[in-house]
């Protein structure tokens, strides 16, 4: 496990590229009273560290085409890791779930779908989900409309308030 050290200006730092990862290290050092180099030096620490997973372009699923979002909760027949592997990998191919769970509770899975439309969406079921080998059961709950969707991890619990640092364990 990696042991790194962040200050305010790092968890500032942080909520900033949250909001606009495309933001340059002077815009960063002018909204955090920061130099541009400071700034520099602190972004990379963070992403070397993993703190800064990656950065991307958030799409609007609609605009491109994709109107049928799906939450999809899968039983397999048995559990094990074998099992799981397969169904792990199986998944990771298939470009229409954009997240998938392992979960406690009625489903061994929580997988994200996304699709054109319904009819797309039945073909993925049918020729994609549902051939995989353990996969026993499904239960599919179509999304009406998104009422929220961030992609903001809040990041207060960081903070102490009178501690100018914090440390933060994670692994790398």
């Amino acid at each position: 496990m990696t042991t790194i050290t962040v200050d305010r200006h790092d968890l500032a730092i942080l909520n900033e590229l949250q909001r606009d990862g495309q933001l340059t290290n002077s815009t960063l050092g002018e909204r955090i009273h920061l130099s541009t180099s400071q700034v520099g030096r602190r972004v990379q620490r963070l992403e070397e560290a993993g703190v800064i997973d990656h950065y991307a372009a958030v799409l609007d699923p609609l605009v491109v085409g994709l109107d049928v979002m799906a939450f999809v909760q899968v039983t397999l027949d048995r559990h094990g890791e074998t099992r799981g592997e397969v169904f792990e990998q199986a998944v990771a191919d298939l470009p229409e779930v954009l997240e998938c769970f392992s979960v406690t509770g009625e489903a061994d899975y929580i997988v994200r779908v996304i699709s054109h439309d319904l009819n797309s969406f039945s073909k993925f079921m049918m020729d994609g989900l549902l051939r995989i080998p353990g996969v026993t059961n499904v239960k599919s709950n179509i999304s009406l409309k998104k009422v929220k969707q961030v992609t903001i991890l809040p990041l207060d619990h960081l903070a102490q308030p009178k501690l100018s640092k914090q440390r933060v364990q994670f692994s790398a």
